[in-house]
């Protein structure tokens, strides 16, 4: 059928290049087709077209009523008014390209011209709505829904928008509410029922969640799926582990939407998960935009290095990069930085922002103006530090915002997209014989890729056991990395390693009442007394959470994802950390850590090993203290805490990216050698 249109189409405007419907119905195709550029430059044809028919319209029917001829007038008028709902649906059709290409003040202005047209025209309102929405304009947005809803109570779009905007406001009961409107009178809406399952996990009601995503799943919801595994995940439900991993592996096989942390906390095959984050990201940029030309040649004698972020708020890469902005070398760099997300006001934003010797905030502009705003700053090398996670914004890179683009440290693998040139990792976590699952080129650091915040302090007021709810006497395993991390094989190893260790218990953060009732029974089905399972709740300070660490014996890594920060943090606090290698970016973390803090006797390959060494740890008292004093004579001499040394070898990184480029060359693999220097 749409081929059929096409051609009917394009046959129409070759004989008459003007023609309002069939501009107008080629540009909506294009729309459906995912070229918004096209779509749009149809539209806006088509608009000019129209805009000239109803000028003459109306000088007609002003002439013809001049000389009385009012019958002849009143066609010519009536002409006008319906060349003008034609207009108002252009303009609607104007403003969806608008919303896809992330212009969205101009999508607003457009859907507020059709609504001069026509002020009650629902789909104008729903789609105002929607740009709101995106425009983080949430309360505006909810009116503009309810005016929809004031005259057509059951609209199911206008509902279906609202319930999302109620989630955005925090008011999720209501937006349970408001989805079960829609579905008592479609229970098929697979979106509404998606939709209805996230306003259910923000209340923690996750069993419920589950119920709500397997029936939008059942309908062929493109992501449902992908979320009943991430509520599994995070109840510590491993019942459908094995089921649920075959399943999404089938669906990335196919081209479907499976959300890459999913392929990598499941353990899924490398290919799998190069293949998430490129269905991943067509599904968020199904064709790319047009690169900005060069404004300039950049020549500098400073490299400009801008760090792209949704996370400058208090998130763990907030914490760890702080310290490397505010330490880069600005004899020889300027440092710009650029906020795609929400100010929280929080002390670590102010900090970052003070960082930077420019700063922009851009969560209120499209795409295409970001790029072009790294383009006019003649950025040299940009910087993403999201990847696939939230907040995310891909097509700012594939608009081509500066001549090098990196990705670094906002996600443990492969962004699967073209546009960017390299990944920042080291060679434990990414041997370069990886490199056929990365779209990437991989870049070896010298020592571990993670960064980390060394001015970070540590309360001098370490609260005693009993005041954390811990044995006074008894062993203390610890891991505080979160519940989706921990899998029933690490799981496994925990309670044999209880069930040896007389007395002993396994101190993790506090989660939901429904996780922890869980993990409980787990411990209980493996023959452990669920009571040797305590829960340390959120700690409002950072130096508080980090002097706790001092209470626990041993820090116990999961796997296949490890700790990234929070080993980190363990290490700061003077905590050893026992990990096992995996076979994947995020498998490997805590071991490139680990070895650059000096301790790789701490790193095992299998978790008989890794079972093994922490018994010891924990029944060999001696051998024990003995890790501890090296982990903290090593402390303030590492190469992990080493903040300079780190600087100089992610600035040698950024030169040679720039030395390739400036060459002429295509992007290409190398490490950066001990002494800050490129070896290929």
């Amino acid at each position: 059928m749409l081929a059929e249109a096409e051609k009917f189409y394009t046959a129409i405007l070759a004989a008459r290049p003007d023609h309002f419907d069939a501009l107008h119905g080629l540009g909506t195709l294009r729309s459906r087709q995912g070229d918004a550029v096209e779509a749009l430059r149809l539209i806006d044809a088509a608009l000019e077209a129209n805009s000239r028919t109803a000028d003459s319209a109306s000088k007609l029917g002003s002439r013809l009523e001049t000389l009385g001829r009012h019958e002849e007038a009143r066609v010519a008028l009536g002409r006008e008014r319906a060349t003008r709902q034609d207009r108002r649906a252009a303009l609607v059709s104007r403003g969806v390209a608008l919303l896809v290409l992330r212009r969205l003040p101009e999508a607003l202005a457009t859907f507020d011209e059709a609504l001069v047209i026509n002020g009650r025209d629902p789909e104008a309102r729903i789609n105002r709505g929607v740009a709101l929405t995106q425009l983080d304009r949430a309360q505006e947005a909810l009116a503009a829904f309810d005016l929809v809803l004031e005259t057509a109570p059951e609209h199911p779009v206008a509902l279906a928008n609202r319930t999302r905007v109620l989630i955005t406001l925090g008011r999720h009961a209501e937006a349970v509410e408001a989805s079960d409107r829609v579905l008592a009178v479609n229970p098929r809406d697979a979106e509404v029922l998606y939709t209805r399952g996230n306003a259910l996990c923000c209340l923690d009601k996750l069993e419920e969640a589950i119920e709500s995503y397997e029936r939008a799943w059942a309908l062929n919801h493109a992501r449902a799926l992908c979320s009943v595994a991430v509520c599994r995940l995070a109840l510590a439900d491993w019942s459908r582990t094995d089921e649920l991993a075959a399943a999404l592996s089938e669906r990335i096989a196919e081209g479907d939407y499976v959300h890459p942390f999913v392929a990598v906390v499941l353990d899924l095959s490398p290919l799998d998960q190069l293949n998430a984050a490129r269905n991943q990201f067509r599904s968020r940029q199904p064709r790319a935009p047009k690169p900005c030309g060069r404004s300039s040649s950049l020549r500098s004698d400073k490299l400009r290095i801008a760090y792209v972020s949704a996370d400058v708020r208090q998130h763990a890469v907030a914490y760890a990069i702080v310290e490397l902005l505010e330490r880069h070398d600005r004899s020889r760099f300027e440092i710009i930085g650029v906020s795609i997300g929400p100010d929280d006001a929080s002390p670590i934003r102010a900090r970052i922002v003070d960082a930077f010797d420019r700063f922009y905030d851009v969560s209120a502009e499209d795409d295409a103006s970001v790029a072009r705003r790294l383009n006019d700053l003649d950025v040299h090398v940009a910087v993403d530090l999201n990847g696939p996670t939230l907040g995310w914004r891909p097509a700012i890179f594939a608009n081509r915002a500066a001549p090098v683009q990196a990705f670094y440290l906002g996600f443990p693998g492969t962004a699967g997209a073209d546009f960017i040139d390299y990944i920042l990792a080291d060679e434990t976590v990414l041997p370069f014989d990886q490199q056929a699952y990365f779209s990437e080129r991989i870049v070896h650091l010298p020592d571990c890729y993670h960064a980390y915040d060394t001015t970070r302090r540590i309360s001098q007021n370490i609260p005693s056991r009993p005041e954390l709810g811990l044995p006074d006497q008894s062993f203390v395993f610890c891991c505080f990395n979160r519940t989706p991390k921990i899998s029933a094989p690490v799981f496994d190893v925990w309670m044999q390693l209880l069930a040896k260790v007389h007395g002993s218990v396994l101190w993790l953060s506090e989660t939901k009442h429904l996780v922890q009732q869980n993990l409980r029974h787990a411990a209980a089905a493996r023959g452990v007394d669920p009571q040797r399972l305590v829960f340390a709740p959120y700690a409002n300070r950072v130096e508080d959470h980090l002097a706790r660490h001092r209470a626990a014996d041993l820090f116990l890594d999961t796997l296949p994802f490890n700790a990234h920060s929070t080993a980190c943090d363990a290490l700061w606090a003077e905590l050893p950390v026992v990990t096992c290698v995996g076979t994947a970016f995020a498998g490997r973390v805590a071991a490139s850590m680990l070895n650059a803090a000096g301790m790789p006797e701490l790193v095992t390959h299998s978790l008989d090993d890794y079972a093994a060494l922490a018994l010891k740890l924990a029944t060999d008292a001696p051998f024990l203290q003995s890790i501890r004093r090296k982990l903290a004579q090593n402390r303030s001499t590492c190469q992990l805490f080493d903040g300079d040394r780190f600087r100089r070898g992610i600035e040698a990184a950024y030169t040679t990216m720039w030395g390739i480029h400036e060459r002429g060359e295509r992007p290409r693999g190398f490490r950066v050698g001990a002494n800050a220097e490129e070896m290929n």
